[in-house]
């Protein structure tokens, strides 16, 4: 069964709310955000597509890449499917990801069904595709899907900025930051967005120094 899925920024202040009235160090982290973002993202291959393109390089790089990939008409399934060695690293992929794309246009995954299946499963199924770990499937599925109690314990941001709001000593590890996350349930996406926007104030203020 799909649970509780985020549609529009009413839902997101719902869950802000509920997190706020749970934990006080939540709340006062959420003084410094305002109100947090939607984040909403089209998905489908093109979604994922563009999360292996983006992995390992900056953000600039990525757009670089992404914006090659489109002006050649390689962004969607069949295009990539077909496409040659040289084409690929033409938009300047390497062989590994020219793999995990070819991997990714053949696996004929059901994204419509995706919408349909509980997240568990659809972690399973993405992780499943050579390319596609499960950090990549964990935001596949909050921001593609929606889904309102996915977190993606793995982010080293989020890691970042539960350590400064929760006041650790330490950056805690993915399996912790797992565990913490419970507690949170069932808004851990949301969770997830007012650490995100925590950890911009917080970088903002780095940079003002």
């Amino acid at each position: 069964m799909v649970g509780r899925t985020l549609e529009t920024a009413d839902c997101v202040a719902e869950g802000a709310a509920w997190l706020a009235a749970r934990d006080a160090r939540l709340a006062a982290a959420l003084e410094l955000t305002g109100p947090l973002p939607l984040r909403r993202r089209p998905g489908g291959f093109a979604a994922l597509w563009d999360a292996i393109v983006s992995q390992q390089v900056s953000v600039a790089s990525a757009s670089a890449i992404w914006a090659r990939l489109e002006a050649a008409g390689l962004t969607e399934a069949a295009a990539v499917a077909r496409a040659g060695d040289e084409d690929l690293r033409a938009c300047g992929l390497s062989r590994q990801k020219m793999r995990y794309g070819r991997a990714l246009a053949q696996a004929d995954v059901d994204y419509a069904a995706l919408r349909r299946t509980p997240d568990d499963g659809v972690i399973s199924i993405l992780v499943a595709v050579p390319g596609i770990g499960r950090w990549t499937a964990e935001i596949y599925a909050m921001f593609s899907l929606g889904r309102a109690d996915v977190f993606a314990p793995g982010d080293l941001a989020l890691q970042e900025a539960a350590r400064l709001v929760l006041g650790l000593d330490s950056r805690p590890t993915e399996r912790a930051l797992r565990a913490m996350a419970a507690d949170w349930s069932p808004w851990r996406g949301v969770a997830a967005r007012l650490f995100w926007a925590y950890y911009r104030v917080a970088k903002d203020r780095e940079g003002a120094r």
